[in-house]
């Protein structure tokens, strides 16, 4: 699929969805640093164009995002890629009428999911259940565990090779603060993928993503409505990207338009 085709279907899906759903927040997001090609090891600037989008409904919620990628370095590796994730939750306890509350959980779901590769042609799909915490403070925050089965088009068709069949581990945060008359918002994921095995028969690591983001109200510092506009940083940790011995941890210039 063309990238400028699944970029507008993205933006179509976005408003369809904040259309029927009880609350929807839309955002568009760029971020720029320094990233290693695990290939030639060689490092390049880098600049991410995403869009994110997330709702909630009569019995649970929706999230997806989509990256562009494009680097200064001509080589093959992140010289246009589009790379997207998809999640749908079920709240047990708005779906049954009953109560799924214990402890420090507010709400139990089940979630399924799809990540999508463009260039590598990867599709994997995600099933399994998320915990909705209650922690004072928090926007939200969840922790997810799903099944990563894979569904790629392989070697045979020009993608990346197929894997066995693994499982992940997630965990999603917001949490708003302020200092002195100043806004801000420290948010982002985790992730933990165990290890399987490749079509050729190669190892591919289990790795642990870390993508912390700390962003300042630039919007409500500038007189404005607040929630608008975000400047900040989004700090990259990957141990054995993508499952290979290759690490990286980067900095990046991050900025946030939501609507």
């Amino acid at each position: 699929m063309k990238t400028h085709s699944v970029i507008s279907l993205s933006l179509l899906v976005a408003s369809q969805a904040g259309f029927a759903a009880d609350w929807s927040t839309t955002q568009l997001h760029l971020n720029h640093g320094e990233f290693k090609n695990l290939f030639s090891q060689q490092k390049a600037n880098a600049t991410i164009y995403s869009l994110q989008h997330a709702s909630g409904y009569k019995y649970g919620d929706n999230f997806f995002f989509i990256d562009f990628t494009k680097d200064d370095r001509d080589d093959g590796f992140q010289d246009g890629d589009y790379y997207g994730e998809w999640y749908s939750s079920f709240s047990l306890g708005k779906i049954t009428g009953k109560e799924f509350s214990f402890g420090a959980i507010r709400d139990v779901s089940l979630v399924a999911g799809v990540n999508v590769a463009g260039d590598a042609k990867v599709m994997k799909y995600l099933p399994g259940i998320k915990l909705h915490w209650d922690v004072p403070g928090f926007n939200f925050l969840t922790t997810s565990f799903t099944s990563y089965i894979d569904d790629s088009s392989g070697v045979a068709k020009q993608g990346a090779p197929m894997e066995t069949d693994s499982w992940m581990f997630d965990m999603a945060w917001g949490y708003p603060f302020t200092i002195g008359e100043q806004r801000f918002h420290f948010t982002g994921h985790m992730e933990f993928i165990d290890g399987r095995r490749n079509e050729l028969g190669g190892e591919v690591k289990s790795w642990i993503l870390a993508q912390p983001i700390l962003v300042w109200d630039l919007g409500y510092a500038l007189g404005n409505q607040p929630n608008n506009l975000m400047l900040g940083v989004e700090w990259q940790y990957w141990r054995h990207k993508l499952g290979t011995n290759t690490s990286e941890s980067v900095p990046q210039l991050h900025l946030e338009w939501m609507f």
